[in-house]
């Protein structure tokens, strides 16, 4: 602790930690102080000594220690160290009455003192005199594991550990161990099994019982619905029988696999207590007739002998019918669900209680019978005792009820006999009783149950036990049905208490309601239940508001549990059980009475309990005969608040043998103590009998000395003895962090009042629903629940500061710092819920209800306020009541600010209280200014005109300022108008005499006018659809509107709009919102967006970058904005209500239209993916209409013009199997145009009115050709000429449809043989009727020039074409960064290597040329390029047209001039950007020499260099051919068919020959032949039978050409070919050799036919049609000529 005290550490000592002891309460007593050199950090008293924890882990013993040895006297006055844990450092320390244990810091456990039955855990010694390590082993884990310890608590006989995952382990003698056995002492630490599984936080030892404080199961574990079948046999358990006028409902279930159990007669179960023999009872089993308000349960995990026992003492004003227990059968309990109900109105709670018999293992082994009642004699007794005497008794005092029986069926043996037995069977006036019952269940029924049979829900109404389980199984079953213990119903008590039970109560929406118990009196054969009484009861009911909040947050996970439950085990027989009886238990089991009193500590005396809630309030019961429970009720058997005057606030307690000392807060500042129980003489001599009958308290009373201690921080008590550790107040800290604490509990107290006395009377009242309305009870049930979180969290920290007290003072530890956001954001809430509540009238509303339920001077509510004010409205209190909370903020502020004073200003610790306590002081103010927000706008709707208020008043709104004072107006109104400006938190509101229009303020802006020019005051607004000036009165009016109205909509903006900007959060708030946005809008005046909704980015008023549109009628457009409109790219869907599907639009868009590349997909199921003008389709694109199976599909691809298709396109009708490809005009064909079919057919010619119309050729597969005049599709008429192929031909007139009969006149000519002039004139030539070539595609090309930024082709600026470029590369490259996947890891790379433009200066060297070719390789193959976006729709367009049907051989040269056209168009652009390139066939410049070196050889070498002229095909084929070659190559394949026919017959005939015969046959001179070969590596002779192993190497590469594209690639093949041969030749004649073509002819004839190559005429034919111009006269046209004389010699070779 850094303290800014100068003694620190040396005189710490003296002041904090002082133990002081006492005995009594007499005003003479006073406290000793036990000495000790170091801060005492826990005490523990035992029934004659203590044993205490210091600072630095070391541990003193005092009083009497008899199992020291070594000691002189047993009795020790001053504290002794125990020196053997000198090595340990201990954490925590426990005394019981005569052994002593502690916990060290690794979790370890040392016990001594006493041992005579296992307490210390340590076999065989009866005294331990030192403290020995005891090993607390899991025996499940393999290997065993050692388990660590948090606590140990002692008692007599006994010891318990809790463990560090919250188990319970123990170990000693008797029941209080909780262990499944009966064989004591227990030496080992055994595990307590009913408590495994389940979160226990504390427990406690009395002298024979033990107490646990165990984490609610409902805040852990979900429920598990009861079970409704067998749990053996699988039938249903409950079946319903519908009779006309009442419904039956059977349990007659017998399980045909039902197992008998038996049990051992078990001692300790039978164990009486003296005082019960003196009372005259003759069994433990007998109820002792007790006076109570409560009723208890038998808990469903009994599983112990003994609650075969009557399972509770039940009281007299109570009734239960138990069925007797028979091992076999299962008792059917009805109850509801978690409730407790005052008896009222006549109504019953019919409960028959659990008492499943399931023996531990032990018990079994014996094999008797076991039975509550040691013979039948008693039983008999037992019986008429009953009959005669309590029951005639107890129905007289209340006849409407019954006392609880418990009847046996059959004396003789009570475990075989019929499992079940109607209730009233033997025993006679139990009749009259039940006809009382009978009556007033009735009565209870109509009053209200439920609504159905399925309301009454049996499956969740009843508990049930499958019979004859194992005990295994019903551990099992236990753990699993945990959830639903505390859902049983405890007790009928004072319905002020439970106020847990009411959240469960008040949530069940239907089923039994509001607290009224459903009561049924069920036989258990048949059950009647009238449909009259369930119509009766099934009125619905107002929907109910949870006053508790459910689970625990994750948030607070490291906050104490206010959900807890008690359980206690362990002898009972002076009721210190809290079970309202005085029997023992075996195991643990739930103390009912207290779930939901958030129990957060247990003590344990002699023979009493006591238990601590967060309310600061205290339980006691058991042995109250010095009054030592604070109380006088009876029975002591039951949990009772101790008696304290208003105001004391207990927070620490301690039992000891006859008294209980509690520790709280009162009305000075220091803690107080008080004191009750037994008064203890100072006189030795007194005799036992004189304390018996000595002096004692009737309720608690305060010890006078208490204020001379200091500040105490805890207490304990033991045997007679009383000890309280206390503080001095250093520098103010200690009573900081005790006023802290003590502010916090009353203040939980406070809240807890307010639900208790305030808000659960006003909930029960029926007709507070129907009274506020629909929309006010959801505010009051939304407030309630911020309430109760508040409420939650307070009870939370209020616990965790006592405990903190008690334990550290390190205020790191402090949650209130650790976790303020949790805290400042519960508060904001909370506030935010009740300024909705209060701006919509809901205070005002609820007064009424509030008079009904407090009478009219509303005295609680009042009182509970501490309004200071004298007659206040109810309205005006009520706010301020609830209200209250914020007060406490900057109680927060106050306390932590009063704890930081007491730092050194630059320790950290001081530095983080400065920050909390402003956190806690702002939040104070922010919500201070909320709450004034919300009550002015409460006033302002007071004063406004009802109709709009209405409309206008929501919960969250809030105003800020508004113009009803008229300074601010509308410029340019009119005279008479009115307009009324309104500012709220989400809009501006401008209202006029009866209409109003609302401006959400996330799309306002607001700029200033500067007064200059017009000496006015004036504020500019915009809107997205309105744009209006406000005309201010004065300067001040001015800016205050303006900062007003700039910080709501930054507010709006933020998200906090409500809530304003915490001051925690730390946001700093701008002046000024942004300019730019994003919100949404609902469009209502403009014509295009009418009742649209945009949502996305704006900017000053319009929408402006990336949002979504939708209309009312389903359209949607999400893409980019600009100004107002859509532009950019952009999705647009078009739903069509009739198709049930989508018009969808994606791609580009200017100005609001589809402008640019888009993609259109219709809902007729065309698609059409192209350019788009206005929102039309124009330029280039492709349509598909419908799929390859539907009706008519087809593909057009071509040029559109507004929306039709006109210009080159072609047209491939997929059902008729016909294409066209030509011009079209207005979606129909006209002008020049070809058709193919899949059948062959040809034609080219003209088209009119989509009909072949005018001229036109027509050839079908065979040759035969007509040439004339067509006048509808494939119909001629008119003039022509039909040639047959075998070249006879008709002229004349024809008719008729091609294919059927033709009509005709004319003349028929059969040329003669030597008639060949005329031939010729007859040789008809394709494609002069076809479109030209230059004419294809040519929105193609525009479409590029336009991208390059040129109106027309080859007119615009090279600068502003590589600007476009480059802007389209950029635009690309951010879109893969946003999207990565779309591009593959090398186009990113080509479109980073795009980003260098190539430039040079000067004419184009060769150097030069090759970077632009590199340049334009990489240019071409990315569709994000202009040129690559030309190439790709390019290839796209010729694959469409020379595909499929439009693989026709009579194409071809239409398609090598297609692709000739596409070189020198392209060429064209390449020229553009690059101006400097000579012109088709013009040379490059030389490298310019470098001067100062004369080379002498240089002037030979000035003859022009091969490859230095620029040629379109040299510099774009390699880039187009590859993607145009399958095509292209088939149309070749088909043309040359034929004669590859004949030349491959030739080729497979001559490659049957060896080597050396092919030679020879080819005329190939001797001297060629080669003699050795080498295959594999190994030189071989070549024989006369050697094949294909002679030019192996040769063949091989021509075999190449096959692979290559490009004519160019492929005359390098032939090159290399020819280089392979020569080089065989040479090394066979080792010498230099020059070729003569008659000596190289014949062995290149050898190579091409042992190459092998299929359609080689195809090969030549494609070299011979696209090769570049300028190779044709040199080396390479040569040797192309060899290649092609060598394809016509073997096709013409005659084989001898």
């Amino acid at each position: 602790m850094e303290m800014q005290i100068s003694s620190g550490e040396e005189d710490g000592s003296g002041e904090r930690g002082l133990l002081h002891t006492w005995r009594g309460y007499s005003y003479s007593t006073t406290p000793e102080r036990v000495l000790l050199s170091r801060p005492v950090l826990q005490a523990a008293l035992g029934a004659r000594h203590g044993v205490l924890l210091v600072e630095g882990g070391q541990v003193y013993s005092f009083g009497e220690l008899p199992w020291k040895q070594n000691q002189t006297s047993s009795v020790v006055t001053e504290p002794v160290l125990e020196a053997v844990l000198s090595e340990q450092h201990v954490v925590f320390v426990a005394a019981g009455s005569a052994h002593s244990g502690v916990v060290t810091e690794d979790g370890g456990v040392h016990m001594w003192g006493e041992n005579a039955h296992g307490q210390c855990g340590l076999l065989g010694l009866s005294v331990i005199p030192n403290p020995t390590p005891v090993g607390v082993l899991d025996s499940e884990s393999t290997p065993p594991q050692t388990v660590k310890i948090l606590e140990v608590a002692c008692g007599d006989q006994h010891t318990l550990a809790l463990s560090a995952k919250h188990e319970v382990w123990a170990w000693g003698s008797g029941c209080q161990l909780g262990l499944n056995t009966s064989t004591f002492p227990v030496w080992k630490p055994q595990k307590v099994e009913p408590l495994a599984g389940r979160h226990v936080l504390q427990v406690a030892c009395g002298a024979a019982h033990s107490l646990a404080v165990v984490r609610s199961s409902e805040a852990l574990v979900p429920r598990k619905p009861p079970q409704d079948k067998c749990g053996q046999c699988h039938q249903l358990l409950y079946t319903m029988t519908d009779k006309e006028d009442h419904v039956i409902i059977s349990d007659g279930h017998h399980c045909p696999l039902g197992v008998e159990l038996d049990c051992s007669e078990t001692k300790s179960a039978l164990e009486g207590s003296p005082e019960q023999v003196k009372q005259g009872k003759s069994s433990p089993s007998e109820p002792v007739p007790s006076v109570s308000t409560q009723i208890p349960r038998s808990p469903t995990s009994s599983t112990i002998p003994e609650s075969t026992l009557l399972s509770d003492s039940t009281p007299a004003s109570e009734p239960q019918i138990q069925v007797p227990a028979s091992s076999q059968e299962p008792t059917i309990e009805v109850s509801t669900e978690h409730e407790t109900s005052p008896v009222a109105n006549g109504e019953v709670c019919v409960e028959a209680s659990e008492s499943c018999t399931l023996e531990p293992d032990s018990c079994r082994a014996t094999g008797g019978k076991y039975s509550p009642f040691p013979d039948e004699q008693a039983v008999k007794a037992y019986l008429k005792r009953l009959s005669d005497h309590a029951l005639a008794e107890h129905v007289a005092k209340a006849p409407s009820t019954l006392h609880s029986a418990q009847l046996s069926s059959d004396p003789a043996d009570p475990f075989t006999s019929d499992p079940l037995i109607p209730v009233a069977q033997s025993v006679t006036p139990m009749g009259s009783a039940l006809n009382n019952l009978v009556v007033s269940c009735a009565s209870a029924v109509g009053e209200r149950v439920v609504s159905t049979y399925e309301a009454l829900s049996l499956r969740k109404v009843i508990g049930y036990w499958a019979p004859g389980e194992g005990r295994e199984r019903v551990e099992e079953r236990l753990r699993l049905e945990e959830p639903m213990q505390g859902k049983k119903s405890s007790s009928l008590g004072d319905i002020r208490e439970e106020e847990a039970e009411l959240s469960r109560r008040l949530s069940l929406p239907g089923l039994l309601s509001q607290g009224t118990h459903a009561l049924l009196l069920l036989h258990p054969v048949y059950r009647l239940l009238s449909p009259r009484l369930l119509r009766r009861t099934s009125r619905p009911r107002a929907r109910a508001i949870p006053l508790t909040p459910g689970g625990i947050p994750e948030a607070d996970a490291h906050l104490p549990s206010l959900q807890t439950e008690v359980w206690s085990w362990g002898r009972g027989q002076e009721g210190q059980l809290g079970h309202g009886d005085i029997l023992l238990r075996l195991q643990p089991v739930c103390v009912k009475s207290l779930n939901g009193k958030e129990v957060l500590r247990v003590a344990a005396g002699a023979h009493h309990s006591l238990a601590l809630t967060a309310q600061s309030q205290v339980f006691s019961w058991g042995c109250n005969t010095s009054g030592q429970l604070g109380h006088m009720e009876l029975p002591t058997s039951f949990p009772h608040l101790a008696k304290l005057s208003d105001g004391i606030r207990v927070w620490d307690i301690g039992a000891g043998q006859q008294h209980t000392l509690l520790l709280a807060d009162g009305d000075c500042m220091q803690p107080i103590l008080y004191y009750s129980g037994q008064q203890v003489k100072e006189v030795a001599e007194q005799t036992e009998e004189e304390e018996q009958t000595g002096e004692y308290t009737q309720q608690p009373v305060l010890l006078p000395f208490c204020m001379n201690l200091g500040y105490v921080s805890s207490v304990c008590a033991g045997g007679r003895t009383c000890a309280a550790l206390t503080d001095r107040n250093v520098m103010g800290f200690i009573a900081s962090l005790h006023e802290l604490a003590a502010a916090e509990r009353k203040y939980y107290c406070k809240l807890s009042n307010i639900k208790s006395l305030l808000l659960q009377p006003l909930l029960k009242l029926d007709s507070l629903s129907s009274g506020l309305g629909q929309s006010t009870a959801g505010l009051l049930q939304n407030m309630i629940g911020r309430l109760s979180r508040l409420s939650q969290l307070t009870g939370q920290n209020s616990a965790s500061l006592t405990s903190f007290l008690r334990r550290s003072r390190d205020i790191r530890g402090l949650v209130i710092l650790d976790d303020a956001h949790l805290f400042l954001d519960t508060y904001s809430e909370y506030c935010s819920a009740v300024g909705d509540l209060l701006v919509m009238g809901g205070f005002q509303a609820l007064v009424k209800p509030c008079h009904d339920v407090f009478g009219k001077g509303a005295e609680v509510v009042q009182r509970l306020s501490e309004c200071s004010e004298e007659g206040l409205p109810l309205a005006d209190v009520l706010p301020h009541l609830f209200y209250l909370p914020i007060k406490h903020l900057h109680e927060y502020g106050r306390l932590l600010l009063k704890l930081a004073t007491c730092y050194e200003v630059s320790s950290v610790d001081y530095q983080k209280l400065q920050d909390a306590c402003s956190k806690y002081e702002s939040m104070a103010l922010h919500l201070k200014k909320r709450r004034k927000e919300a009550e002015c706008t409460l006033h302002f709707w007071k004063s406004f005109p009802g109709k709009m208020t209405d409309s206008l008043r929501k919960p969250s709104r809030r105003l800020i300022c508004e113009s009803s004072n008229k300074a601010m107006t509308l410029q340019n109104a009119g005279r008479f108008s009115v307009n009324w400006f309104m500012l709220f938190n989400d809009a501006l509101v401008h209202a006029q005499f009866s209409t109003h229009h609302i401006f959400p303020l996330a799309t306002l802006w607001v700029e200033p006018i500067s007064e200059e020019n017009t000496g006015l005051y004036c504020l500019k607004v915009t809107s997205p659809e309105e744009t209006f000036t406000l005309l201010a009165s004065s300067p001040a009016e001015k800016a205050k509107w303006f900062r007003s109205i700039n910080q709501a909509v930054e507010q709006a903006l933020s998200g906090l709009g409500h809530d304003g900007i915490p001051p925690s959060t730390g946001v700093a708030q701008r002046a000024d919102p942004p300019i730019s946005r994003t919100a949404s809008y609902t469009f209502y005046k403009d014509s295009r967006l009418k009742e649209a909704t945009y949502e996305g980015r704006w900017v000053s008023g319009k929408p402006h970058g990336r949002g979504v549109v939708k209309w009312l009628d389903g359209r949607m457009y999400t893409g980019a904005f600009k100004n107002g409109l859509e532009d950019g790219f952009g999705d647009y869907v078009v739903p069509n209500k009739n198709l049930n599907s989508c018009d969808h639009y994606q791609g580009q868009w200017k100005d609001g239209k589809m402008h640019g590349f888009g993609t259109f997909r219709y809902t007729s199921g065309e698609v059409y993916e192209g350019s788009f003008q206005d929102n039309m389709r124009h330029g280039h694109g492709m349509l598909r209409s419908g799929k390859l199976n539907s009706t008519s599909p087809s593909v057009f691809i071509g040029q559109w013009q507004y929306d039709k298709k006109s210009g080159y396109g072609v047209f491939d009708d997929i059902t008729r199997g016909e294409k066209y490809m030509g011009m079209w005009l207005d979606d129909q064909r006209q002008g020049n145009g070809v058709v193919v079919t899949q059948f062959g057919l040809y034609y080219e010619g003209a088209f009119s009115n989509n009909k072949m119309m005018g001229t036109g050729v027509l050839l079908s597969e065979d040759d035969t050709t007509f040439e004339g005049e067509f006048s509808e599709d494939w119909t001629l008429n008119g003039k022509g000429m039909l040639t047959m192929p075998n070249g006879d031909y008709i002229e004349g007139s024809f008719s008729g449809v091609w294919g059927t009969g033709l009509k005709m006149s004319g003349s028929y000519y059969k040329p003669s043989l030597y008639d060949s002039d005329k031939e010729k004139a007859h040789a008809l030539k394709l494609g002069r009727l076809a479109v030209h070539s230059e004419e294809k595609w040519k929105a193609v090309f525009v479409e590029c020039w336009n991208r390059l930024g040129c109106d027309c082709p080859g007119q615009g600026q090279t600068t502003t074409a590589w600007d476009n470029i480059a802007v389209a590369l950029t635009a690309n490259l951010r879109q893969q960064r946003d999207s990565p996947e779309l591009l593959s890891r090398s186009h990113h790379k080509t479109l980073e290597s795009l980003e260098c433009i190539p430039h040079h200066v000067g004419p184009v060297t060769l150097e030069v040329y090759h970077t632009i070719r590199r340049y334009l390789v990489k240019a071409c193959d990315t569709p994000l390029h202009p040129l690559g976006r030309l190439v790709e729709t390019l290839v796209s367009v010729y694959r469409m047209t020379y595909v499929g049907v439009g693989a026709n051989r009579r194409l071809l040269l239409q398609a090598v001039n297609e692709i000739k056209s596409y070189l020198s168009r392209i060429f064209k652009l390449v020229r553009f950007l690059f101006p400097d390139l000579p012109e088709e066939g013009g040379s490059l410049a030389d490298p310019p020499k470098e001067t100062g070196i004369s080379d002498p050889a240089g002037k030979q070498l000035e003859s022009p260099k091969p490859g230095c002229v620029v040629s379109s095909s040299a510099l774009l084929l390699p880039v187009l051919l590859p993607r145009l070659y399958p095509p292209l190559f088939t149309l070749y394949a088909l043309e040359k068919e034929k004669e590859d026919d004949v030349y491959w017959e030739c080729v497979l005939r001559l490659n049957k020959q060896p080597d050396l015969a092919l030679l020879a046959f080819l005329g190939v001179q001797q001297k060629f032949w080669p003699v050795t070969v080498t295959v594999h590596g190994e030189k071989q002779q070549v024989l006369s039978s050697t094949k294909d192993a002679c030019f192996a190497s040769a063949v091989e590469t021509l075999q190449q050409i096959s692979t290559t594209f490009t004519p160019s690639d492929k005359l390098q093949v032939i090159q290399l070919t020819f280089e392979e041969i020569t080089q065989q030749v040479l090394t066979l004649l080792k010498q230099d050799f020059l070729w003569s073509m008659d000596d190289l002819f014949p062995v290149f004839l050898f190579v091409v036919l042992r190459a092998r190559i299929r359609n080689l005429g195809s090969e030549v034919s494609l070299i011979e049609d696209l090769m570049d111009p300028c190779v044709q006269h040199g080396e390479h046209g040569i040797m192309f000529t060899t290649l092609k004389a060598c394809y016509y010699q073997i096709q013409h070779e005659k084989v001898t």
